[in-house]
C-alpha cells in the first residue's frame, strides 16, 4: 500500500524534493540575474526623454490568479503618461471567471487608451476571451488561436478508494449538491445539471466574441465550437486582424497611441522571473488536482 501511494504522489514529491535541494541555488541565480539585467537597462530614449509612454502587459500561462495583471491594467489605465498598451498573450486559457474578469478589464481600458493584443504563442479559449475587446489583435504566424469552448472535468476516484479501503460519508440538502463529485460516477441528472451550466457559459462566451469581433453569432460553428486555428485561418474567420510579428504589433500600438517618441515601461526582471517560476508550479498542480469550470 505504501509503495502504491508513493507512486501516486511521486510528481508532487519530486517537485518538492527538487525545490528543497536547490532552493539556495535558485535564489542565488535569480538575485544575480536581477542585478546583471538591472545594470544594463534603463528607460532612456535616444533624445534623452525617459518618461515611459507605452506599456507591455503579459498574459502568460494558465489563467488562474489574475491579481497582478489586473493591478497592471488598472495602473496603466490611471497613468496619464501611458498612452497605449501591448497585451502579449501566450496562454492556453484557464478558469472561466478570471478569464471573463480580464476581458471586461481590457474592455474598460480600451475605451480610454488603445490596446493591441499580440498572440506570441497560444491565444486560446480563456486567453482569447480576455483579448477580444482589444482595439486590434495581431497573431504571430506560428501561433494557435481559438478553442472557443467550455469544459468541466472531474476525476472518478471510486476504484482507488476501494483499493485503499476508504469510504465517504455525506450529509446534504439539495438534490444536485454532489454534482461533479470525484467520489463516484455521476448520475444522469447530475450530468444534465452540469451540461446546463456548460451550455449557458458557452453561450455567453460566443455572444461576447461575436459582439467584440463583429461576427454573426448565428455562424458560431465557423469561428467557435472549440475549433483550433492557425494564425492565417483565424484571420479568415475574423478572430484576428493581422498576421505578423511582435515588431509589427509594437508599431501598431505606437501608431494608435500617436506617441512621437515611444518609450516602453520596463518591468522588474527579478519580479518577472519569480512570478513566472511560481505561476508555472502552482498552475500545473492546480490543473492536475482541481475540478472546476475551465475555458481551455
Amino acid at each position: 500500500m505504501f509503495d502504491f501511494l508513493k507512486k501516486l504522489f511521486y510528481p508532487v514529491i519530486a517537485v518538492l524534493d527538487f525545490i528543497t535541494k536547490y532552493f539556495k541555488t535558485i535564489v542565488f541565480l535569480t538575485i544575480l540575474y536581477f542585478f546583471v539585467q538591472s545594470s544594463n537597462e534603463g528607460n532612456i530614449s535616444s533624445d534623452g526623454y525617459d518618461q515611459p509612454n507605452l506599456q507591455k502587459i503579459e498574459l502568460y500561462g494558465p489563467i488562474l490568479n489574475i491579481e497582478k495583471i489586473l493591478t497592471q491594467i488598472n495602473e496603466a489605465k490611471k497613468d496619464k503618461n501611458i498612452k497605449g498598451i501591448l497585451l502579449d498573450v501566450n496562454s492556453p486559457g484557464g478558469a472561466v471567471a478570471p478569464s471573463v474578469e480580464l476581458a471586461y478589464a481590457i474592455e474598460e481600458l480600451s475605451k480610454e487608451k488603445p490596446v493591441v493584443a499580440y498572440a506570441s504563442g497560444v491565444m486560446a479559449s480563456g486567453s482569447y476571451y480576455a483579448s477580444i475587446w482589444s482595439n486590434k489583435i495581431i497573431a504571430n504566424p506560428g501561433s494557435m488561436i481559438g478553442s472557443i469552448g467550455v469544459i468541466f472535468q472531474g476525476s472518478n476516484l471510486e476504484e482507488l478508494m476501494d483499493k485503499i479501503g476508504v469510504k465517504t460519508q455525506t450529509v446534504k440538502a439539495g438534490k444536485y449538491k454532489e454534482s461533479g463529485t470525484p467520489m463516484r460516477t455521476w448520475n444522469e441528472y447530475e450530468k444534465a445539471e452540469l451540461e446546463k451550466v456548460i451550455a449557458d457559459t458557452y453561450k455567453m462566451f460566443v455572444s461576447d466574441v461575436a459582439k467584440a469581433r463583429k461576427l454573426d453569432v448565428k455562424k458560431h460553428e465557423e469561428f467557435a465550437d472549440a475549433h483550433i486555428f492557425t494564425a492565417s485561418q483565424a484571420k479568415k474567420v475574423g478572430l484576428v486582424d493581422t498576421v505578423g510579428t511582435i515588431s509589427m504589433a509594437q508599431k501598431e500600438i505606437v501608431k494608435l497611441s500617436k506617441v512621437k517618441n515611444p518609450v516602453w515601461k520596463k518591468e522588474d526582471k527579478f519580479d518577472k522571473f519569480i512570478d513566472r517560476l511560481m505561476q508555472e508550479t502552482v498552475s500545473q498542480f492546480s490543473i492536475l488536482f482541481t475540478s472546476n469550470l475551465k475555458a481551455y
